[in-house]
């Protein structure tokens, strides 16, 4: 006999919040029971299309929601977020999970005193290509990531780093699995009131590197993510939609020998590296059956009906948070 669907609300359905509805609305084993927003007419709008009922305000949410997506304004994640919580009803909530760590610790500490499943939006984690990288088990010992775009007028309401290089972020805390040691950030405001271009290096305790770079001020898009481990180097790119791992071949150690006798003459005249076996270039799918968003949210609601801790926890939110904000910090004293 199939499970019951899930019963899901989003509160807010504005650009974000209206795509997870949609979503939601046609995922198998969920029934998108209603939206909320305090904009009532966007409430009813979105509700009509998508079969639901509309509200505005939270508090009106039937008791017998078994999960909720929160995609408000930033600022507004723990007045949401923690009532629910303490209801004991599973919440995604869109990153960054709070506007200050003060809010993002009420927040873990209502799903502590709830019981109830608290997942991020750090959607970068359900990327094909990246689940396949984190597959692969590589240890990294340097990592780079750019993501520019251009200005959107969404999101204002936080600086690039906590907009757009937090995914980032999220991405390499995950992935290197250090704590970091120092970092040197620089960046600034240009057509907003808060950093619309940051990069920043980070040093981590294993002694693992990264770079990561974030722009909304960009004339065009663009997203690369590279990882260089210590027999393999990774390069995504999410913008041209290809992806590859180049690792050492079958004959590396045969041939690297032979090389090691050669002048550098006979060494530019050899053969292709990858057809004499010496390396291997393996082509990453960066597509799927499942967008991210999709694959983000077909994770949280299996995690809340299996019971289980979700992909992205609370706590990795509040360490990409903690991040994110002092790289904010150190570009804002910088005065540009």
């Amino acid at each position: 006999m199939s499970l019951r669907p899930l019963k899901v609300a989003v509160v807010g359905v504005g650009h974000l919040g209206s795509i997870h509805a949609r979503i939601y609305a046609e995922l198998e084993g969920a029934e998108l029971a209603c939206v909320v927003d305090a904009d009532g007419e966007r409430a009813a709008r979105v509700a009509g299309e998508l079969g639901c009922r509309a509200l505005s305000d939270v508090r009106e949410l039937p008791d017998d929601v078994d999960a909720v997506s929160i995609a408000v304004p930033t600022f507004a994640h723990e007045a949401v977020a923690v009532p629910l919580l303490l209801r004991g009803v599973p919440v995604l909530v869109e990153k960054p999970l709070a506007g200050n760590l003060a809010a993002a610790d009420a927040i873990l500490a209502a799903a502590e005193r709830g019981g109830a499943a608290l997942a991020v939006g750090h959607v970068e984690r359900f990327q094909p290509g990246l689940l396949r990288v984190r597959e692969m088990g590589f240890r990294p010992r340097f990592i780079e990531c750019h993501r520019l775009a251009p200005f959107s007028f969404r999101s204002t309401d936080v600086g690039v780093v906590h907009d757009l290089m937090i995914h980032d972020l999220d991405l390499v805390l995950d992935l290197v699995d250090s704590e970091v040691v120092s970092m040197d950030a620089a960046g600034g405001a240009i057509l907003s009131d808060n950093e619309d271009v940051a990069s920043v290096r980070l040093v981590f305790e294993n002694g693992a590197r990264a770079n990561v770079t974030a722009s909304r001020a960009s004339l065009k898009p663009m997203r690369r993510f590279r990882l260089f481990a210590a027999d393999a180097y990774v390069s995504l790119d999410f913008t041209e939609n290809h992806g590859l791992v180049v690792k050492r071949g079958p004959n590396w150690e045969a041939k690297r020998a032979e090389l090691a006798a050669k002048s550098p003459a006979e060494l530019a005249a050899t053969e292709d590296w990858m057809t004499s076996g010496m390396l291997e270039v393996v082509p990453l799918e960066l597509g799927g059956e499942q967008r991210p968003l999709q694959a983000e949210l077909a994770s949280f609601l299996a995690a809340v009906r299996d019971g289980r801790e979700p992909e992205v926890t609370g706590a990795d939110g509040r360490r990409a948070l903690a991040l994110a904000d002092r790289i904010s910090e150190t570009i804002a004293r910088q005065g540009w």
